[in-house]
């Protein structure tokens, strides 16, 4: 059984020192050395058919509110998934963009756990702009945790691991 646990978290947080909301969840991967690009690939490069629909329909949404779409690039170099990449090193990769309502980062952090393999944990930093803003984070959070730690859990997979 995959086990992806919420982490503690305390703001201000270095990549986003506005943010005013925040949540981090992490998962140990049987593959050691995994390069934080790979792990946010593995995370957010692929995402399944579910989850694509449901950005769809997120930007169907929030469009007459002038919003961004959060659109997935796949196999851009500058991006992964629907994020463009802020920074990358080898164990921290930034993804993220600003907008009208909020500015928003994840940051998917890889280090050795060992025998064990490596440690990946996704944060997300907010920091809402408005009332509009805090609407829609409340709104879109119970998705946000389930999406996060379903794929999260995928680096458990050996499946996954050996694309």
């Amino acid at each position: 059984m995959v086990v992806v646990v919420p982490e503690r978290l305390a703001l201000p947080h270095p990549v986003l020192l506005e943010a005013d909301w925040a949540d981090r969840y992490a998962v140990n991967s049987p593959e050691r050395a995994m390069p934080a690009i790979r792990a946010a690939r593995l995370v957010l490069g692929e995402p399944p058919a579910w989850l694509r629909r449901l950005l769809e329909l997120r930007n169907r949404l929030v469009a007459p509110f002038g919003l961004k779409p959060a659109e997935m690039k796949l196999g851009e170099a500058d991006s992964v998934g629907a994020f463009p990449i802020i920074s990358a090193r080898g164990d921290q990769v930034v993804l993220g963009f600003n907008d009208k309502h909020l500015d928003f980062r994840i940051v998917v952090d890889v280090a050795s756990a060992g025998e064990e393999g490596s440690r990946i944990a996704v944060t997300t930093l907010v920091n809402r702009h408005n009332a509009f803003g805090r609407l829609y984070i409340l709104a879109i959070t119970p998705f946000h945790r389930l999406i996060v730690r379903t794929v999260l859990g995928r680096l458990a997979d050996p499946a996954v691991l050996s694309r």
